[in-house]
């Protein structure tokens, strides 16, 4: 391996945030503003094709931007790379991938590139593809159980980096010397995973997003099947498998909820006994506590669905040696009526007018009333009158009378 000591990929573009075709290792330097943060460190972090970067030092003192394309030091010739980090964030990286500036020897940045440079670089790019594909047939051709998944020039043209994949281990000494004499160059072998294979081809996942290896995941974790287990999802490979042919990275995703979650729930193994059947777990509803029991171990049969601290009481009252008469909590529940809608209805050219008798039929009721209202006003008026006058007659009897 040459150092710069290579970690993977990214990209840059303007300011402080960084990505070009290749954001796997995207910074976003918060530090660009800062023209004094600058000059506080002579490392650089330059980005080489696909998931390949490196730091390299500075020593000529140029005046580096991300962005600027220059030449670094390899072996052998030079590389020709991007410039993606500069300053005092550039210690912050090396520090987070362990470089150790005591143990390994940080290579030079010699210049920015020139248009002889550039030449030699696109040169040298254009021979990938076709280089890729001659190195696949002189593979088979030998019978070698391997896989040439990419194929890298350095910036000069004067190596190749092939990577390759294989399940067991692979002699291929002869092979090399058939790639020189056929390819002119020095050549380098890089065994890769299937994982990192994914990231370097990239693709669209079953999710409908581009997958993680190739947009932002950088450190590979094991991934087993008892992950799947824990979420309860089926044990089928062709639903649990990524494109890489290994289980998908995201089913690490949220396996720690789910285990923290399934802390607080009941084994599975154990039965529930009540007075008239034996109950067995069928599933289980994680986040929501809720457990769903047959009465039969292979089938669906009687299913059953209880809250986890419902199972619990079931499981302490059978530990003291009694056994309820119902599996679920008896609860009073009323049942709720449902007023339910005649769709077609909706759908009647008539429906309009229909709405119109109803509504005219609501105004005459109102207005029947309100002449109700009206009569029986009128009437206690006029009611209230006569008693006035008649009170009136009857005290002007009395005055006659005295």
């Amino acid at each position: 391996m040459d150092y710069g000591y290579y970690i993977g990929g990214g990209g840059i573009s303007c300011g402080g945030c960084t990505g070009t075709s290749n954001k796997k290792l995207s910074v976003y330097d918060w530090l660009s503003d800062l023209p004094e943060t600058v000059k506080s460190s002579d490392y650089v972090e330059v980005q080489f094709k696909s998931t390949r970067k490196g730091f390299y030092q500075n020593v000529n003192n140029l005046d580096l931007r991300k962005g600027d394309m220059v030449a670094v030091e390899s072996s052998p010739g030079h590389d020709i790379g991007e410039v993606t980090l500069v300053g005092k964030l550039v210690l912050l990286q090396m520090k987070k991938y362990n470089i150790d500036l005591n143990k390994y020897e940080i290579k030079k940045i010699y210049r920015r590139v020139r248009d002889a440079d550039m030449e030699k670089y696109h040169e040298a790019k254009a021979k990938e593809q076709d280089t890729m594909i001659k190195s696949r047939q002189i593979a088979a051709n030998m019978n070698l159980s391997m896989k040439i998944s990419d194929v890298e020039y350095q910036g000069d043209g004067n190596k190749a980096i092939f990577y390759y994949i294989a399940d067991e281990r692979v002699d291929f000494r002869q092979l090399i010397k058939v790639f020189a004499e056929t390819f002119h160059v020095r050549i380098e072998m890089k065994q890769i995973g299937a994982r990192q294979e994914a990231g370097r081809v990239g693709g669209i996942g079953p999710c409908g997003r581009e997958l993680c290896c190739s947009s932002w995941l950088t450190n590979f974790q094991t991934v087993s099947t008892s992950a799947a287990r824990y979420q309860d999802l089926s044990l089928n490979p062709q639903k649990l498998a990524g494109l890489c042919g290994k289980l998908k990275c995201c089913l690490n995703y949220e396996l720690d909820m789910y285990i923290e979650a399934q802390k607080d729930l009941p084994s599975k193994e154990i039965e529930l006994e009540t007075t008239t059947n034996t109950y067995y777990h069928f599933k289980t509803d994680i986040f929501k506590a809720l457990i769903t029991y047959s009465t039969d171990k292979n089938i669906p049969a009687n299913l059953v669905t209880i809250h986890a601290d419902r199972a619990k009481a079931v499981i302490w009252m059978n530990k003291k040696g009694h056994k309820p008469e119902h599996l679920e909590e008896l609860k009073d529940v009323k049942e709720k009526k449902v007023d339910y809608q005649n769709a077609v209805g909706q759908d009647s050219v008539n429906r309009f007018d229909d709405q119109k008798r109803k509504y005219s039929g609501r105004s005459r009721k109102s207005k029947n009333k309100k002449d109700e209202s009206k009569t029986t006003e009128s009437r206690s008026g006029n009611n209230r009158r006569r008693n006035k006058r008649n009170n009136r007659n009857n005290s002007n009897q009395n005055e006659t009378t005295i």
